[in-house]
């Protein structure tokens, strides 16, 4: 009878867990991350494809992408705000799966098509097809930021409640979450490609984010029914409000319109009425330019700002696996088996970065975790510095970092889709030879010492830790210390400031092209990762030095959105 009990109680736990809202959540992100991190993949390799293993449209679509989210974050989280929860998520889920099937679609009949519509209309429709493919992707890019904003920095926030060690674990589960399907799923459609074609690339994606957005779609209303807290916003009350507040003129007339209809002639009347009119088009038309500037305001008053904006200059940095480190390591002679296995420690690296992150918050604080989890990766990063001066390094000062850009600008040709001769040749060779299924690559140039590589790539990994455990941090502080009625403009600022930082470091690769620049851009970049990890120290010192004094003053009872002082 003891075992059939236990037996019973073990099942009802994971009965429990499994039907749990903190699980859906889990599910749905699981589901709306793997899509999302196949479409990253392939549309890049998809588009470098399409224009004759080019680079061109790559550069122009990641330039899209940074400036729209850059321009266009705080409306979209001024938009999260003033809707309703089930409202926005559903909305920005329906729009980002069925903008990735539509340009999955176009991709197809392109790639079918290609040489046909080349010949018409002298290429222009071709170039049509191009910017509609980048524009729809765009669209799929801005609706994947609200869904982030809604789910990850709100719903795991009110389904989580009072508890802040919950919160911790769900978030770092999630960012668990994404570095799996990161690796993950980057394979799975690669072997599609590889085996099978763009075109059967295309259609599996799509075939993929239609499935996947009708289950996302149930399992968002099985959270919302389970976590009744989700259909009471903040923001909503008050938004009768802060209209009325923001054009009192409007509301004035409103109000008085009705007693002057009664003294004043019919034509007076209408022409109150027509001013009335211009001034709420007027007013509705720079409404977005307010929202924008209100956003902005907003994220600078917020008691987190310096931690946000630590968190936004890691971003300026070339110390990470995108392509431009990848150009530069096939350059100092690794290949492609190699650097897959490095990506794949890399991973790991970042889980053990979350685990690191619960254990050390229940045992120093919130705040304290951030300070360490810098500390730990700007340490690992002084081995990137090393490499720079080690055995093997192209480093060479006497080398002009503008060496290609001026000579491409002499030739009267563009620098921006080329990121430097040699990186674009390796990155585009190797994107054609590993979607293609091809095993000779090119002949990469021969190195007398790996130990400068060796060095950077050491350094680059073990910061993961570090740099994983640190995100959460500010990730949390954030969803603690902002008030809910501005989580969504606030969170749409912090990804606008990530995208400024990530878009001048990429221009900041264009003005220094050449690998024996790459030793600049490794000491710029760290730079700039020590200030950021500087503002947040300001940021920990100010919020433990408030905690003291509220400690030592017992007449002090309530301080107005004090920094992280329920996070400590």
């Amino acid at each position: 009878m003891e075992n059939a009990g236990s037996r019973e109680n073990r099942w009802g736990y994971f009965r429990d867990f499994f039907t749990s809202a903190k699980f859906l959540i889990y599910l749905g992100h699981a589901l709306s991350t793997w899509g999302d991190r196949m479409w990253n993949f392939a549309v890049a390799v998809f588009l470098v494809e399409l224009y004759g293993n080019s680079l061109l449209l790559t550069a122009v679509y990641g330039l899209v992408v940074a400036g729209s989210v850059l321009l266009l974050g705080a409306l979209i989280g001024d938009w999260v705000d003033k809707n309703s929860r089930l409202k926005v998520a559903q909305m920005s889920l329906v729009v980002q799966n069925l903008t990735v099937v539509l340009c999955g679609v176009l991709l197809m009949l392109v790639f079918q098509f290609q040489d046909p519509l080349a010949e018409l209309y002298s290429g222009w429709l071709l170039t049509a097809c191009y910017i509609v493919i980048i524009t729809v992707a765009n669209i799929a890019n801005l609706a994947s930021t609200a869904t982030s904003i809604a789910i990850q920095r709100d719903w795991v926030v009110v389904v989580a409640g009072e508890d802040r060690n919950k919160l911790a674990d769900m978030n770092a589960t999630v960012r668990i979450i994404d570095q799996l399907t990161n690796i993950l799923a980057p394979m799975l459609v690669g072997q599609i490609m590889a085996f099978g074609s763009h075109f059967i690339g295309c259609g599996f994606i799509s075939g993929w984010n239609l499935c996947s957005m009708c289950l996302e779609y149930c399992l968002l209303w099985k959270v919302y029914q389970k976590t009744p807290a989700l259909a009471v916003k903040a923001g909503q009350k008050e938004e009768g409000v802060e209209l009325s507040q923001l054009n009192p003129k409007q509301a004035m007339a409103e109000t008085e319109n009705p007693s002057e209809g009664s003294q004043l002639v019919n034509g007076a009347v209408a022409g109150k009425h027509d001013v009335v009119a211009e001034v709420s088009f007027c007013y509705r038309l720079w409404e977005p330019v307010r929202t924008f500037q209100a956003g902005w305001v907003a994220y600078y008053n917020q008691s987190i700002f310096l931690a946000g904006m630590s968190l936004a200059f890691l971003y300026m940095t070339v110390l990470g696996f995108d392509c431009i480190t990848t150009g530069y390591a096939y350059t100092q002679g690794l290949n492609g088996s190699i650097l897959s296995l490095l990506m794949a420690t890399s991973a790991v690296c970042g889980i053990l970065g979350t685990v690191v992150f619960t254990r050390v918050r229940r045992r120093c604080g919130l705040v304290r975790t951030g300070f360490i989890s810098g500390v730990a990766q700007l340490s690992c990063l002084l081995l990137c510095v090393a490499s720079v001066f080690a055995p093997g390094s192209p480093f060479d000062l006497t080398v002009s970092p503008f060496r290609d850009l001026a000579s491409q600008l002499v030739r009267g040709t563009s620098a921006l889709p080329e990121i430097s001769p040699t990186l674009a040749t390796v990155i585009t060779t190797s994107l054609a030879n590993s979607t293609a299924g091809g095993h000779d690559m090119e002949e990469m140039p021969q190195v007398d010492s790996y130990l400068s590589v060796g060095l950077l790539f050491t350094g680059v990994i073990a910061a993961r830790v570090g740099l994983w455990s640190f995100d959460l941090t500010v990730t949390q502080l954030i969803q603690e210390n902002v008030m809910e009625s501005e989580r969504g403009v606030i969170n749409g600022v912090q990804n606008s400031m990530n995208y400024l930082l990530d878009l001048l470091h990429f221009i900041m690769v264009i003005l220094a092209p050449n690998p024996e620049a790459f030793g600049i851009l490794v000491i710029i970049s760290v730079s700039f990762v020590a200030m950021g990890h500087a503002m947040y120290f300001c940021f920990a010192y100010r919020s433990l030095k408030l905690r003291l004094f509220l400690c030592f003053s017992p007449e002090q009872k309530t301080v107005t959105r004090a920094p992280s002082v329920s996070s400590v």
